[in-house]
């Protein structure tokens, strides 16, 4: 292939070719699509009906027969009695589903309200098996940055490098994010930063509400004994979780709301995902507002100072 590219002229095409498939490859990573499962696409919703339309060939039993239950095998007589003693055992059973989605809700709530500290709530979700998004996921992605800081961050769910190092907000968004907060002179030394979800979904796929309504206890009992001044909601998922807002995230942004912990009543802000800038720089203008605004009240004296 080198010699018909350089008699041709064209390695630098080639060149251009292998940044090209660098860049879908590293478009894809960021989205989330880290395993290759086939060369070809498949149609699984058609795969699916084929399966329900196709007649079935197993034979009807007689109901009036009683069904037959084959009995173990004995081993034969011959056979030491060692042998028969270490024969291998069953193939072990499949863990547990987790419970229904209601039941594992009542479970996180129990559960968030027990821990007396984040260092508790922390161990209570390593334990927690009630979120089928725990199976999928690498890690815990709990929190970063300074847990006694005045301002926390709560995004919506980790992406694929915060499932890989266990940490939110490391991947691209994260960068970018790092970079809003130091042009008003935070960093994560001075910020305390969660999300809704503590696990990946997979694919990066959006939360369903089952597994939002299961996580939500411990994010926040997290925001509760984090206990910051402020609170800001990145994106929309997240401030519909925790704000109860309806609106789409470009009206609801800049406003400023309640939050209320059970024993304060915390000012709040829903602003941008920086996900969606990234996507929309547009949007950057709007969000720079909201940083000001965030500046503004974190100079203002906390409450009871």
């Amino acid at each position: 292939m080198s010699s018909t590219l350089s008699d041709s002229g064209s390695g630098d095409d080639w060149a251009g070719d292998r940044d090209a498939l660098a860049d879908i490859l590293a478009f894809h990573l960021e989205a989330g699509v880290d395993v290759a499962l086939g060369e070809e696409p498949v149609n699984r919703f058609a795969e699916s009906e084929a399966s329900r339309a196709a007649p079935s060939t197993a034979p009807a039993r007689d109901a009036s027969r009683p069904a037959l239950t084959r009995a173990p095998a004995s081993p034969p007589a011959d056979e030491p009695a060692a042998r028969r003693a270490v024969a291998p055992a069953p193939a072990l059973l499949s863990p547990a589903a987790p419970p229904p989605p209601d039941v594992a809700a009542l479970e996180a709530r129990e559960a968030a309200a027990s821990a007396p500290d984040l260092d508790a709530l922390r161990a209570l979700l390593e334990s927690f098996d009630g979120c089928p998004l725990k199976h999928t996921a690498t890690r815990l992605v709990f929190a970063d940055g300074n847990p006694a800081a005045r301002l926390m961050l709560v995004g919506e769910a980790p992406g694929r490098e915060e499932d890989i190092e266990g940490k939110p907000f490391v991947g691209r968004s994260g960068k970018l994010l790092d970079r809003m907060l130091a042009a008003i002179g935070i960093d994560r030394t001075s910020a305390y930063i969660a999300n809704v979800v503590p696990w990946r979904p997979p694919g990066n796929r959006t939360p369903t509400p089952q597994e939002t309504a299961i996580c939500l206890p411990f994010i926040r009992r997290q925001i509760e004994l984090a206990n910051p001044d402020i609170l800001v909601c990145l994106g929309g998922p997240s401030a519909q979780t925790l704000l109860g807002i309806r609106d789409g995230i470009t009206k609801a942004r800049g406003r400023w709301m309640a939050y209320d912990t059970g024993r304060r009543v915390i000012p709040a802000l829903a602003t941008f995902h920086p996900a969606y800038l990234l996507r929309t720089p547009l949007g950057k203008r709007m969000a720079w507002r909201d940083l000001l605004a965030i500046e503004a009240k974190l100079a203002e004296k906390p409450d009871g100072a």
